[in-house]
């Protein structure tokens, strides 16, 4: 093979590599800002006001709350809500609106969004059984919230559109074929090899604070790992492996709160009240 041809096979990976190394410099700046995420202490860059997260919550919320049914079943709303409340005591956000509501909905989900608006479905109620496995789930969300992992992805999502444009402008004078293999391979590398990782770094990090505040709030952090371990077993149907999902297998977040419980425990018997495990949800 000629330099000549040697260089043009070569300017199509040079330019997918360049890209991709834009986007993992930019990256960076996730460890050396000067914004910290509350308890684990991580760096992070964030280029979204907290205000305009907060106000695409509250319109996010209000849509969800149209379009899905809100649970009537009282005794449901009263717990949600009450195990709601003291997680949001302990969670150092007065500046929150906080709302919780039960959709009806077998879906097994829960969510809290930007400014302290959270939903949990009923159709996850029966593997919480009690409080604190309630507590579990709240918790975790409202640790996304609070440690605005929302702005955090949007921060991610917006380096690596950028990174694909880089690549569209250099590969213009390439051959259409040879461009989208480029941006095809890049959007493949973005996507599993750093965008992927960092949601079930975020997943992660809401399993730590989420534990914290569950403690911290009065209920028995030792309910966290069986929850995951009943979640699991709840689950319809074959799981993603962990390479190609946005969240960490069931069984190693379990494995990372058993580690964690120690410290855990530690907020529960400061706690100022404990509940334990808290009512039992009503099958």
């Amino acid at each position: 093979m000629s330099d000549d041809i040697a260089a043009t096979a070569r300017r199509p990976v040079m330019a997918a590599c360049l890209a991709i190394a834009c986007l993992a410099s930019s990256g960076l700046f996730f460890f050396v800002g000067c914004q910290s995420v509350p308890m684990t202490e991580r760096k992070r860059l964030l280029v979204m006001s907290e205000e305009r997260e907060n106000e695409m919550g509250l319109s996010a919320y209000q849509e969800v709350l149209k379009a899905e049914p809100v649970s009537k079943n009282e005794k449901y709303v009263e717990i949600v809500r009450r195990v709601g409340q003291r997680i949001a005591a302990v969670a150092n956000r007065p500046d929150f609106k906080w709302e919780f509501n039960v959709i009806e909905s077998e879906t097994q989900n829960a969510f809290c969004l930007p400014g302290g608006k959270v939903a949990v479905y009923t159709g996850l109620l029966p593997v919480c059984q009690d409080e604190a496995g309630l507590a579990v789930v709240m918790s975790h969300e409202v640790a996304h919230a609070i440690a605005r992992h929302g702005g955090e992805r949007m921060t991610y999502q917006t380096a690596q559109n950028l990174g694909k444009s880089a690549v569209g402008m250099v590969l213009q004078k390439q051959e259409e074929q040879k461009k989208q293999i480029v941006l095809t391979a890049y959007g493949a590398a973005s996507q599993y090899g750093v965008i992927l990782p960092y949601s079930r770094k975020h997943e992660l990090e809401a399993d730590h604070i989420g534990i914290m505040l569950m403690a911290k709030a009065g209920y028995d952090p030792s309910s966290a790992p069986g929850f995951w371990e009943r979640f699991s077993s709840a689950k319809q149907g074959e799981a993603p492996m962990e390479f190609l999902s946005t969240h960490p297998s069931d069984a190693r977040r379990a494995s990372a709160l058993r580690e964690l419980l120690p410290e855990a425990m530690q907020n529960y018997e400061a706690a100022a009240q404990k509940y334990g495990m808290g009512e039992a949800i009503p099958q």
